[in-house]
């Protein structure tokens, strides 16, 4: 069962054209895996939001525990040299973004108390990087080297429907073609923004509505993949606004919050997606482990980054 009693059928209509997948591992039930970046030779690092923890899963597939901070971890994005940027909360609830070496050592990178939600991250340009903040309906950007922040962009296509919404707002970030594509969840559509002259945003407007997205990724062709999380299944949207459904909970799809590529030449035809087995709207059957699914939607004959 994909779609939940209760939640409106936004799905009903996608074709459903399933892929092979394959359950690589396995976390206890009421754990929140939320975001996924996966290095040049294919090692997977995963966030495990309420620990606090960054999970690495090498060629072995044994998942092993890289970094831990005193706080709540969110979204991952690689710096150079193996290092991560990681956003979250520390110890006192104070958004804050870190920055964690290849050997797991982990600093404060920056406190933002008048951030509300840091959330997904993509690169931008050079050190630059941009990051969804949920609840203020904003995008910061980031200047890694030189550990300054400010808002790139503030525009209610990015914020909830009104404060007391608990579901985020923008949420995964991803560039295609000097375009920025952000997921708003809670409004469920997604927004693209042309990235102009010295990396800024020009005006936005929704890509695609009716679309519950947390993260995604492209292909080279611009054909989107991305989590619905509370839909349990994951989707391909393609150029042209497509949708079609390729997992769903019976490939272990409950609760899909992140997806990412393989990186390495022999595994680009596979979508690595991670879950929290439905803590944030369980099956009827209850929670279930969260998992790490590999999907291969080479099987379809798809070109892939």
């Amino acid at each position: 069962m994909s779609t939940l009693v209760g939640l409106p059928d936004i799905f009903a209509n996608t074709p459903v054209e399933l892929v092979p997948s394959q359950a690589i591992a396995e976390f206890p039930a009421n754990t929140f895996l939320e975001s996924i970046a996966i290095a040049p030779d294919n090692t997977l690092f995963i966030t495990n939001h309420f620990e606090g923890q960054i999970i690495r899963i090498g060629q072995d597939q044994i998942p092993s525990i890289h970094a831990v901070i005193s706080g709540k971890a969110t979204g991952l994005a690689f710096l150079p040299d193996y290092e991560l940027l990681l956003t979250g909360w520390n110890e006192q609830g104070v958004s804050t973004i870190f920055k964690v070496s290849a050997q797991g050592v982990v600093e404060t990178l920056l406190t933002i108390p008048e951030a509300s939600f840091l959330n997904g991250l993509t690169h931008l340009i050079e050190s630059r990087y941009l990051i969804a903040d949920s609840y203020r309906g904003a995008i910061w950007e980031l200047d890694a080297a030189q550990a300054r922040i400010h808002i790139w962009l503030e525009n209610p296509l990015l914020a909830r429907t009104s404060i007391d919404k608990e579901r985020p707002a923008v949420n995964g970030l991803k560039i295609f073609n000097d375009v920025l594509y952000a997921s708003n969840t809670e409004k469920q559509h997604i927004v693209q923004i042309p990235i102009v002259s010295d990396a800024q945003p020009g005006e936005p407007t929704i890509f695609i509505d009716r679309v519950n997205m947390d993260d995604f990724a492209f292909d080279v062709s611009g054909n989107l993949y991305g989590t619905t999380h509370i839909y349990n299944s994951v989707v391909k949207i393609t150029r042209d606004r497509k949708v079609t459904t390729i997992a769903q909970a019976e490939q272990g799809m409950a609760g899909s919050t992140a997806l990412a590529f393989g990186r390495a030449e022999h595994d680009r035809t596979s979508i690595y997606v991670i879950t929290n087995g439905g803590m944030s709207l369980s099956l009827p059957t209850g929670v279930e482990p969260a998992k790490v699914v590999r999907l291969d939607i080479g099987a379809k004959g798809l070109p892939l980054i």
